[in-house]
């Protein structure tokens, strides 16, 4: 991933962190859309799957 996709993930991940209301189930969507964004960020995916999201059900 260059630097510009790394760039518009984390602006990405602002912006939603942005729309939190705090309410846990109105912020579960935004919440399930930043971890996934994080994950691909980190270039990460679940130890007990060869699939990503798979495990933790993302």
């Amino acid at each position: 991933m260059n630097e510009q996709q790394l760039q518009a993930l984390e602006e990405a991940i602002v912006a939603l962190k942005e729309k939190l209301t705090g309410d846990m189930f109105a912020d579960m969507d935004i919440r399930d859309e930043i971890h996934n964004l994080e994950m691909q960020l980190k270039g990460v995916k679940p130890l007990d799957s060869h699939f990503d999201c798979i495990g933790c059900g993302s």
